[in-house]
C-alpha cells in the first residue's frame, strides 16, 4: 500500500471515544496528524499495544481495505480520561454518544477541557448545549430536558464549540476486538465553523490535508467537509426523526427501511416538517438533504437503528434528538404531533427499562 499526502507540521488532536472516533482518527493519521483516543483503560491498553484497524472500501473496489494505525504517517496513542491534559492539543473532537458524557470521569475531563479553552468539535447527533446557544432563535436553556446530563456542558463558552454531523456509518464487528472498526457507509463528516476564525482555520487545514491523501494513487472516502453555516449538521435531524427513532415501537423494534418505507407518504410528511423547522431556525433550504435521496439510501438500511437496538437491549438512557426536536418545535410555535408520538413511545420504553433494572 503506497500512501501520498502532504507532510507538514502535525496537529495534535484529542478524540473522546475510541470506537466511532477511530474513524476520524484514522483519516487524520493518514494525513500525518497526531491523535490521542480517550477510552477506558482496558481499551487504551489494547490500542497502545496493537494499534487500531479501520476498514474502508475504496471506490471501484469490491473488498474493504484494512488501514492499521501502525502503517500510517501520524502518531497514535490512547489514554484513560484521568491521564489526559487537554491544554496539550490543538483541537478536541467529541465522538461519543451524549449519555456517555455523564460518566463521572468524562464529566471531570469535560470540565478540564472547558477550562483549557481549546476548540471542541462535537461529532454527535445530539448538538451540545453550548452549540445550541449559538443559534439566535433558540432559548437553549429551555432545551435542557432533552439532555441526560447537563453538568458536562455548563462551563463551555459557546463560541468554542462546533458541530460536525456523524454521517459516515460504521460499527465494531462483534467478533473483533475494541480496536477494530468497519465502515459500512463511507459518506463525509460535515462541520460547522467556530466563532473564532483562527479555530475554524484549524478545521480547514485538516480538511485540506485529508483531501490530499491518496492510497495507491486512489482517493480515500470519508472526508472532513467544512461549511460556513451553523445549520448544515442539523440536516441529520429529519433522517433521525423519520427513520432511526421510528424504529422504536410500543412492543418491539423494526428496521430503518421499514420505518421509512412502511408508509412512504407519512415518512415524507415527517421529513418535510423537520426540514421546515430547521429552515425556520435560519438554515438555507440547500442545507437540507432531499427526501428522495434519503428514502433511496434507507432501502439499504436493513437493521434497526442503534438507538432502537439499545432500547430493546435494556438501555436506560439514549441520545434524545427526538425529544430535542419536539421541544424546539414547541418553542417555535409549530408543535409536531409525530415527534410527540415518537417521544412518548421512547419515554415509555426507557421508563420500562428503568423499572426492570431497579427490580
Amino acid at each position: 500500500m503506497k500512501m501520498q499526502g502532504e507532510i507538514n507540521m502535525a496537529r495534535k488532536v484529542l478524540i473522546l471515544g475510541a470506537s466511532y472516533g477511530s474513524l476520524l482518527g484514522t483519516k487524520l493519521l493518514m494525513a500525518g496528524q497526531d491523535v490521542t483516543l480517550v477510552c477506558r483503560q482496558a481499551t487504551a491498553d489494547i490500542i497502545n499495544e496493537k494499534g487500531t484497524e479501520v476498514r474502508i472500501k475504496l471506490r471501484d473496489e469490491d473488498e474493504h481495505r484494512a488501514f492499521k494505525s501502525g502503517d500510517l504517517p501520524g502518531q497514535l496513542d490512547a489514554k484513560a480520561p484521568a491521564n489526559v491534559k487537554p491544554e496539550e492539543y490543538d483541537l478536541i473532537a467529541l465522538a461519543m454518544s451524549e449519555p456517555q458524557y455523564g460518566n463521572a470521569e468524562i464529566t471531570d475531563l469535560m470540565k478540564r477541557i472547558a477550562a483549557a479553552g481549546r476548540p471542541c468539535m462535537s461529532i454527535m447527533n445530539m448538538p451540545p448545549l453550548p452549540y445550541l446557544k449559538r443559534i439566535e432563535r433558540l432559548d437553549a436553556d429551555a432545551l435542557r430536558p432533552a439532555f441526560n446530563s447537563i453538568e458536562p456542558w455548563e462551563d463551555f463558552k459557546p463560541g468554542l464549540v462546533s458541530l460536525c454531523s456523524p454521517d459516515p456509518q460504521a460499527f465494531r464487528p462483534p467478533e473483533e476486538g475494541p480496536n477494530v472498526l468497519h465502515v459500512g457507509l463511507p459518506t463525509n463528516f460535515k462541520a460547522a465553523p467556530f466563532e473564532d476564525p483562527a479555530h475554524t482555520a484549524i478545521v480547514r487545514e485538516l480538511e485540506e490535508k485529508i483531501e490530499a491523501v491518496r492510497v495507491d494513487g486512489k482517493d480515500v472516502p470519508v472526508k472532513l467537509r467544512l461549511f460556513d453555516s451553523l445549520f448544515v449538521p442539523f440536516a441529520k435531524w429529519a433522517m433521525l426523526l423519520t427513520g432511526n427513532y421510528r424504529c422504536v415501537q410500543q412492543d418491539g423494534i423494526r428496521p430503518i427501511k421499514e420505518a421509512v418505507h412502511g408508509d412512504l407518504l407519512e415518512s415524507q410528511a415527517i421529513y418535510k416538517k423537520v426540514c421546515d423547522l430547521v429552515t425556520d431556525l435560519g438554515a438555507d433550504e440547500e442545507d437540507q438533504v432531499p427526501f428522495e435521496k434519503y428514502a433511496n439510501a434507507a432501502n439499504g438500511l436493513l437493521k434497526p437503528s442503534s438507538a432502537a437496538r439499545a432500547i430493546d437491549g435494556g438501555a436506560e438512557e439514549i441520545e434524545r434528538v427526538d425529544l430535542l426536536v419536539k421541544l424546539i418545535a414547541d418553542q417555535m410555535g409549530t408543535p409536531m404531533a409525530e415527534a410527540d408520538e415518537t417521544s412518548d413511545i421512547i419515554n415509555k420504553r426507557l421508563e420500562e427499562n428503568r423499572r426492570k433494572a431497579a427490580a
